[in-house]
Formats: C-alpha cells, structure tokens, sequence
C-alpha cells in the first residue's frame, strides 16, 4: 500500500486538494465484501490522507509500507483506520525512544515477511479445501464469505496465542545469554537435513505428488524439531535448517529425523550437516561460518547419515554424550568394572571421518555421528 513520492513535502489536509479515486472499479463485489470482513472497516483513505491523519510524514509511511511488503496503490483511496492506527503505533514507539527507526522499519519487516507467508499457506492450502461446495449447485464463492466470518476471530485468537508463546520462549533464551553480545552472536548447533535426489523426483512425479511430499517432510521434520526442543529456522522444500542451544539436542534431532524417514516408504533417503560455533541471529534467521560450514556438511554426508564437524563432535564430548574415541570408552567401562562401579553411558557414538576440503571453508575433519549401541 505504498506509494509514490510526489516530491512537494506537504502532505494536505484529509480530503483536501486530493481526487478521491475509485480504485479497482471492476474488482469483483464478493472480493470488496471480504475484505472490509477480513479488514474490520471500509475504505476511507488515500496514502496521503492516511499519513496526515496519523501525524506521519510521507516518507516514512512509504518506508513502513514497503517494509510491509505492500504494493504501491498510488492514490487509491484504499486505506482504513487500521491502517493509520498500525502508523500512529510504529511512529509512536520511535518517538517515544522506544524502538529507533530503523528498528521499526525493521519490526514491520519481520512481521510483513512472517505474516504474508501464513496468509498464503492459509488460502492456498486451508482455505482452499474447506470451501469445496457442500451441495451441488452451489459455487465456491457463495461458500467462502460465511466461511471466513466464522474462522476470523478464531484464527486470529489462535494467532496472538502462538504469539505470545513464541515470544515467552524467545525472551526466555536471551535474558539466559551470558553477556550482551551473546544476544547476537551465540554459540548454537546448527543442522541442515537435506532430501537425498530430489532434483530427480521433480522431473519424475506430478506436481500435487511433489507437493504432497515437501508437505509430508515439512511436516515431519517441523514436529521433531520442535517435540525434542531444537527450532525451525527455516523449511526450503527439500531441505530444513533447525537450530539448537546445545549439541546433545541437536544431535538427537537428526538422528530421529534419519531414523523417520527411513521407515516411511513414500520419502527419499535423508543426510544431514550440522555444525557448531558462533551465530548472528537477524529476524529470526541464522548467518556466519557456523551455518555454512552445516551447509557444506550436509552436501558430503553420506544417504541417511549425519556429519558434524570439529567443534561439534568436542562439544558432545565435553558434556559426557559422546567419547572421544571408543578405546577411552573402553578403558573407562573396564576401570568401572574393576572398581565395583557402573560404566559410563552415552547416548551418541562419533567416528572420525577423512580430512577433506570443503569449497570456502578450507579443509575440515567431519565426524560420522551414530546411536551408541
């Protein structure tokens, strides 16, 4: 809902010198119906009127806008109250010190990016099924209205509440960060988990088939994720890529994920990378070497295999879940045995693996990581 800069600075007065445009004239009447539903209100106001009446300047509407992801409407007198409230807000906190304003271009971002991605995922996939006409007769659209009246205040319930809980959660691990800079840059596992030939699989299988099998994996792969206390930073198709504050965990997901996989017949053959070290967290997504190098470590794993690398394999160490080496996991059992006491356990098994190089990255040591027998 940006729109153009026209260059004079003076943003007028609400219904002063601006046309009042009847934009979209031919945009079918059921769609203008659910938008003022889904929206709460009707179409008052141009870009321009909207700024005014919110004490924003036009620039900085238009950056907010865009960060949005909201298309330019030139304009159209297309806006609502909500939308002058959404700019008093965002303009508030930067005024009140709260947030500067790159922060607050940078919170609209996020959650324009964030909130698009699940309005498509819901028409495309939710909606979609649900407003199949019940009778003959009846078409898709007279369905659809009610429909959405219905789920609205629902949906929107749910949404605050998944919030909220996100929000605790996230809250939580930063205030646990050792120092301000670990706020950014933590120290995390890293792990890719990657489709083995699914370049392959699109050229052979229909498309609603493929579809059925990214969802089926997403799916999987979410629900494991999140069950064992890892996060889903981001799904790509054929691949995911989950983060996790300790190795152990990290670990565990990937094994569970291979493991899954390979007792569904209807999937490919799994491999995953993981890696650990230092990471600079942005909008809810991952960067630096850390991540790379799991990128990498996916790329060489062998099928349904996990590969980690130095640190990672030094970390399960460190926390007593993996040996260093089976001879010391043998010495330590015999010693135990000797003095009356019970062996050490550990959950994970690690086998040193050959150097190789790795394109970026310089030469690396992977490490094979397995169930302990």
């Amino acid at each position: 809902m940006t729109v153009d800069d026209t260059g004079s600075g003076e943003v007028p007065e609400v219904g002063a010198g601006v046309p009042e445009v009847d934009d979209e004239p031919d945009k079918d009447p059921l769609a203008l119906r659910l938008e003022q539903l889904i929206l709460g209100a009707d179409r008052r106001y141009t870009p321009f009127q909207a700024a005014r009446s919110a004490g924003v300047s036009m620039e900085l509407a238009s950056r907010f806008w865009r960060a949005m992801g909201f298309p330019d409407i030139g304009q159209a007198k297309a806006l609502t109250e909500a939308d002058v409230l959404a700019l008093r807000r965002l303009a508030g906190l930067v005024e009140a010190g709260l947030l500067s304003e790159a922060m607050a271009v940078q919170v609209a971002r996020s959650t324009g990016q964030t909130t698009a991605r699940l309005a498509e995922w819901q028409i495309d996939s939710f909606l979609e099924g649900l407003t199949e006409p019940p009778e003959p007769g009846m078409t898709r659209t007279e369905v659809t209205y009610p429909l959405v009246e219905l789920l609205l205040p629902e949906l929107e319930e749910f949404l605050v509440y998944v919030w909220r809980r996100q929000l605790a959660a996230a809250t939580g691990r930063v205030v646990q960060a050792a120092d301000d800079e670990e706020m950014v840059d933590r120290r995390l596992a890293v792990g890719f988990a990657d489709l083995v030939g699914f370049t392959r699989l699109t050229r052979r299988m229909e498309e609603e088939e493929l579809g059925e099998l990214v969802e089926a994996f997403e799916t999987t792969a979410a629900d494991l994720v999140a069950a064992h206390g890892g996060r889903l930073i981001k799904t790509l198709g054929d691949e995911v890529l989950y983060a996790a504050d300790d190795a152990g965990t990290a670990a565990e997901i990937a094994l569970r994920l291979i493991e899954t996989m390979a007792n569904d017949e209807t999937m490919p053959e799994l491999r995953v990378g993981i890696a650990f070290g230092t990471v600079t967290t942005r909008m809810g997504d991952v960067f630096g070497t850390t991540v790379n190098l799991a990128s990498r470590l996916t790329s060489i794993a062998p099928r349904d295999a996990v590969l980690v690398d130095g640190a990672f394999a030094e970390e399960l160490t460190r926390t007593g879940d993996a040996p260093a080496s089976e001879a010391d996991a043998a010495a330590l059992a015999e010693r135990a045995e000797k003095e009356g006491e019970d062996p050490p356990t550990y959950r994970f098994a690690l086998q040193p693996m050959w150097q190789r190089p790795v394109r970026g990255l310089g030469v690396v040591e992977p490490w094979l990581l397995a169930r302990r027998g």
